[in-house]
């Protein structure tokens, strides 16, 4: 009988992050103070992040200790299982080996308490009583208020409106941590009530919620704001998944051949992929997928260029992947990948041709999804979705060839709080949408004037 599941001893859990720019064949850019256009300092950041995560941010050390307090916490769930998906290999009569690490048994259901747990543990230990922070589909909002019910500090979360209304019970899984949820844009920010004056409909961003939530980190006392992805730190802490998997992977004698991810900002594919990236920078051979919705193509249309984080423009300017900082996604269910830039890591990867980004349809990832929940068992997160329908397609790659390959996935959550996503594309109510090029030539407007990335 085939070994279906690979687990570690709670005794084999990493003990340090790795950090990928000590190995990055081309390094950053630095992110840019809009109003001078030179590189910001650590001091620039200091009004919204702790020092300690300002640290990490810039560092560029190649291992960095996880604190005891943090890996304490993680033992409620960690090692998650590395899974084989015998089902799904029959059901499509490839010759492939499919394995997928699945990160949907953390107590928020998804990989985001990652890095939720340690900035909620690095801020209460630089002494901040509060945090604020932004959530599209609502994984990013649930992790964060359980890191901060776990260290006991205080958390609002501003929630995309469209994905407010359409999972309440994310809603309530924050409520129940102790965190309080607004829908984005709100009435409880300057930035909010003056975007609700102009669109009193207006479904919200993750742009627009970020905006938001700095707003309320800066202007509040013993507050700082905490992003669920995109920065250098949230893409350091995820990499224990990819740390995990090359364990679970040596221990069954095998080597991943395809590397697999969904993106929306970036981090549960670089928690994957980041640890092989570093395989693949010292010369072994596989191949790196990064996959986004065709609705909002940031790194397969957008161009790398300097961008705001947020719609407010109130970040530093990041060189990343972007389709402007005032892009409005359609309100596709895969609420995670609704963003407008690309962590400057990924960006970074992808240029180098060391990631190769792909974008798939909304009908085609929840087929997908379907067809894995009919085999596999698991509902998976639409975001996640996307990723299967990359998976599929190599497997059927690999039976037109006649050759066998290992291709490895990151779950990156359940859809058991998506169900009405899965309910509309059953009822063949969704349909998907191609972003006309006008479309984005229009969006990108707004970054002319910036400083251009080399």
């Amino acid at each position: 009988m085939e070994i279906q599941k690979v687990f570690l001893a709670e005794s084999e859990i990493p003990r340090q992050w790795y950090n990928i720019q000590a190995d990055m064949p081309t390094p950053l850019q630095p992110p840019l103070n809009p109003a001078t256009g030179q590189p910001v300092g650590p001091d620039d950041l200091a009004p919204i992040f702790p020092m300690n995560l300002i640290e990490q941010e810039v560092s560029t050390e190649r291992w960095i200790d996880i604190p005891d307090e943090v890996l304490e916490k993680f033992l409620l769930w960690r090692p998650t299982p590395l899974q084989r998906a015998t089902a799904l290999e029959k059901y499509l009569d490839t010759p492939a080996k499919i394995y997928f690490k699945d990160e949907s048994v953390s107590p928020a259901g998804s990989h985001k308490p990652n890095t939720a747990i340690a900035q909620a543990y690095y801020n209460k230990a630089f002494g901040i009583k509060r945090l604020a922070t932004e959530t599209g589909a609502g994984q990013w909002g649930c992790a964060l208020s359980l890191g901060c019910s776990m260290f006991g500090l205080e958390l609002k979360v501003y929630m995309v409106r469209v994905s407010y209304e359409q999972k309440p019970y994310r809603q309530l899984m924050m409520k129940t941590w102790g965190a309080q949820c607004v829908p984005s844009p709100s009435s409880d920010t300057q930035f909010g009530r003056k975007l609700l004056e102009e669109d009193p409909d207006c479904s919200g961003s993750l742009g627009i919620a970020i905006s938001e939530a700095i707003e309320d980190a800066v202007s509040t006392a013993d507050t700082k704001y905490s992003l669920g992805s995109v920065l250098n730190h949230v893409m350091l802490h995820q990499t224990i998944i990819g740390l995990e998997s090359q364990k679970q992977m040596k221990t069954v004698g095998e080597y991943p051949d395809v590397v697999i991810g969904c993106v929306g900002g970036g981090s549960n594919f670089a928690g994957l992929a980041f640890p092989f990236i570093r395989d693949k920078i010292h010369g072994k051979d596989l191949s790196i997928v990064a996959v986004e919705p065709t609705a909002c193509p940031t790194i397969t249309r957008g161009p790398f260029a300097y961008d705001f984080g947020d719609t407010a423009a109130t970040t530093p300017l990041l060189p990343m992947f972007t389709l402007g900082h005032n892009f409005l996604p359609k309100p596709i269910h895969a609420g995670g990948l609704r963003y407008h830039g690309m962590s400057p890591l990924v960006s970074q990867l992808v240029r180098d041709k060391l990631v190769e980004p792909r974008s798939y349809d909304q009908l085609q990832s929840y087929e997908a999804g379907v067809i894995f929940a009919r085999t596999q068992g698991t509902i998976c997160a639409p975001e996640t979705n996307h990723a299967i329908a990359a998976v599929i397609q190599e497997a059927l790659k690999a039976k037109e060839e006649g050759k066998s390959k290992n291709i490895l996935f990151n779950l990156s959550g359940h859809g058991l709080l998506d169900l009405s996503g899965y309910d509309a594309y059953l009822e063949g109510l969704l349909t998907d949408y191609h972003m006309p090029e006008d479309e984005i030539q229009e969006a990108v407007k707004v970054l002319n004037g910036y400083p251009k990335p080399k």
